[in-house]
């Protein structure tokens, strides 16, 4: 609502001490689902599964469980089953309820706040299993204990019958075994898990609680792969393969159309060692081995693993209690403090770095290192609502000490690892030099002949950033139309020409030379890389316009690669858009209509008829449209569709990977890519492959 509308609203009744409500129970978590689990979109679906592997997991940290399954049922329940000790079935005298109930039905409720459950625990704040029952449909909890079985069942969070013994078990057996469906009402968008969402969180939790097994099954028995997609598989795997070999190559045969249900194990003995193995899949490592240190001090367990590779990019990843802190925190610094001050003492103890030279910063040091930072701690803080960074002051020291003293000692003992880590930091430092002389020369250019913003940008009037947007667009052709096309008071056009450096594959002194990214870090305005401040974001959207075919994908993907490593909060705070252009025009008698899919162009013609005077032209770049369509079909407001770019901070790891499995250059990781998501191509126009 305007401020406008608002002053001119009336009020029809007083604001008294009755309008204060109470909501009873669960009733607030269903009144305002997105309080508790952030959104009730297809994210906030699968943080329910998330949230009761995580009390699971907790008995995993404890010592008392070692297997978890996650089955998708028929219909898409889910149901997590552990071997820990069972949820407590006896009465608690507090609430006069068994303590089960008690942990569904009541917020706030559980093991995990001081009572001596659990030395450490992730989950939600301790509410995980009532808020998923609260936004369930129907659940269901079975315990084994003491040779016998328990069962309770809740419906939107009502207890439908007090919990009851059902059966018996082996007498050593314990655990829990919990079954929901997601409530439709509150998950109005989707109720469908999705299998591969699952699958990469689930390993992520494998991962940092090694020896933990955990199983994923889909019972759906959906179909894995249609007909009508192994065709487009099989040309992409040949074409993928043709890359490699530098010739042609004959398509590689695709499993048929099949039913059955899907089956996947994390079981990780090495636990974050493999982690960083898996994370550097698809880059060259520097040296073979993966360092790894663990030890406890001032009551913190301390685990990290790390390994340099011959990228340019810096991939850490911290963890308190298996939760990703994504702003890292006092377990981060600490870490970074060990390194550096590591490897400067033993580059000057050992004259790689001479006496005249400065020392190496963090960064330096830290280009190509993927590393994780995992921490156990009995009581953790976290600054702000979102548990994105750790405020423990003891967690600093505690990592600092370990990995320096540890990281000490196998320097020593490995002089031929410390000099490729050294030499590959000095040749940084020159690198970051050389930048850093490029940055200033660009700076003081643009003071000494005000040409603050690059020639080929067409800016807008409108000075006020957030009714302001920016069109990074392919092609000079394309930009001249978008030009025309364009709101001149909020629309600024930056055509690029072809494709922008990799820089995957680039040091930050070959990203500073490059016009093309040049030109976008000006018109920004934020700056990249530790000069990054989004406050001085000129404009609210920053929208990448390519053509519809593989061509304008691979250059939106080089865009999104620049962005995410060297700006990556332009995604986080939701900025970064994809526009998208329409695929087809159709006329017929003198009207016309655009299709942005096969399947809308079906819609279209069921509409108007499939007949000989329907004229379909297909477009095959933005160029082909004049102004007027361009802003009809992608540039309109009222009318363009724009999609945006989503940052899932949960899923950190995953993203670094995906990025340098399409980036990289390594071509095996790649075809396995292309053999494992092929089948959610759409509209997949082979020949301009």
């Amino acid at each position: 609502m305007s401020e406008e509308n608002m002053n001119s609203t009336t009020v029809d009744h007083e604001y008294g001490a009755d309008e204060i409500q109470i909501l009873e129970g669960l009733e607030a978590v269903r009144k305002r689902p997105g309080m508790y689990i952030g959104t009730t979109a297809s994210r906030g679906l699968h943080h329910l599964v998330y949230e009761i592997v995580d009390n699971s997991v907790d008995e995993a940290l404890a010592g008392f469980c070692d297997t978890i399954e996650v089955v998708i049922n028929e219909g898409n329940s889910v149901t997590v089953t552990d071997n820990g000790r069972g949820i407590p079935v006896g009465i608690n005298h507090k609430a006069g309820i068994p303590a089960v109930e008690v942990v569904f039905t009541i917020l706030h409720a559980g093991g995990k706040f001081g009572g001596g459950g659990y030395k450490v625990s992730g989950g939600l704040h301790g509410v995980g299993a009532s808020v998923v029952n609260a936004l369930s449909s129907w659940l269901e909890v079975e315990i084994y204990q003491e040779g016998k079985i328990y069962k309770q069942r809740y419906e939107r969070g009502h207890v439908c019958y007090p919990l009851k013994e059902v059966g018996t078990c082996e007498a050593g057996k314990t655990g829990t075994k919990i079954t929901f469906l997601p409530d439709d009402t509150i998950f109005t968008e989707t109720t469908v898990f999705d299998f591969d969402v699952l699958k990469r969180r689930l390993r992520e939790m494998a991962f940092l609680t090694k020896g933990l097994r955990i199983i994923l099954k889909d019972e759906r028995k959906e179909e894995i792969a249609a007909d009508n997609e192994n065709e487009q598989i099989n040309e992409l795997l040949r074409r993928a393969e043709a890359d490699e070999k530098g010739g042609s190559s004959d398509p590689v045969p695709v499993e048929n159309s099949v039913k059955k249900p899907r089956i996947m194990e994390f079981y990780y003995e090495g636990g974050i060692k493999q982690f960083v193995a898996y994370l550097n899949k698809s880059k060259t490592p520097l040296y073979e081995n993966i360092l790894y240190f663990e030890g406890e001090k001032n009551k913190v367990y301390v685990e990290v693993a790390f390994q340099h590779n011959d990228s340019y990019n810096e991939s850490v990843f911290s963890f308190v209690n298996n939760i990703n802190t994504p702003e890292g925190g006092t377990h981060l610094i600490g870490f970074r403090n060990a390194i550096t001050k590591t490897f400067n003492d033993y580059a000057r103890n050992t004259k790689l770095l001479k006496d005249s030279e400065p020392n190496l910063t963090g960064e330096d040091i830290r280009e190509g290192l993927t590393a994780i930072i995992s921490v156990k701690i009995e009581d953790p803080q976290f600054e702000g609502q979102t548990k994105q960074k750790l405020g423990n002051s003891e967690a600093r020291g505690a990592v600092d000490s370990i990995v320096s003293e540890q990281l000490t000692y196998f320097l020593e003992m490995n002089p031929a690892v410390a000099k490729s880590i050294c030499e590959k930091s000095i040749l940084a430092q020159r690198a970051r030099e050389a930048a850093r002389k490029a940055r200033d020369l660009t700076r003081r250019k643009t003071a000494l002949d005000g040409l603050s913003l690059p020639g080929k940008l067409a800016d807008c009037s409108d000075r006020d950033p957030h009714n302001c947007e920016i069109y990074i667009v392919e092609g000079d052709s394309a930009g001249g139309s978008a030009k025309t096309a364009r709101s001149r008071a909020t629309q600024a056009i930056l055509p690029l020409r072809g494709k922008i450096l990799n820089v995957e594959k680039a040091r930050l002194d070959k990203i500073y030379a490059n016009a093309e990214i040049k030109a976008m870090i000006t018109a920004f305005g934020t700056g990249i890389h530790e000069d990054f401040d989004i406050s001085k974001l000129r404009y609210d959207k920053i929208i990448l316009m390519t053509d519809a075919d593989v061509d304008g994908a691979h250059i939106s993907t080089l865009l999104l690669t620049f962005i995410f490593r060297f700006m990556p909060d332009l995604i986080k705070e939701g900025h970064v858009y994809l526009a998208k252009p329409p695929l087809y025009k159709l006329e017929k008698n003198k009207k016309v209509w655009y299709a942005y899919s096969d399947e809308e162009l079906d819609e279209i013609l069921k509409e108007v008829g499939r007949d000989q005077n329907n004229k379909i032209q297909r477009y095959k770049g933005l160029g082909e449209m004049d102004a007027e369509q361009l802003w009809e079909t992608t540039m309109d407001p009222e009318r363009r569709i724009l999609l945006r770019v989503n940052y899932d901070k949960e899923m950190e790891s995953e993203l670094d990977l995906t990025f340098t499995t399409l980036m990289g250059d390594k071509v095996e990781p790649r075809r396995d890519f292309i053999v494992e998501n092929a089948k959610y191509v759409k509209n997949l126009d082979i020949n301009s492959l």
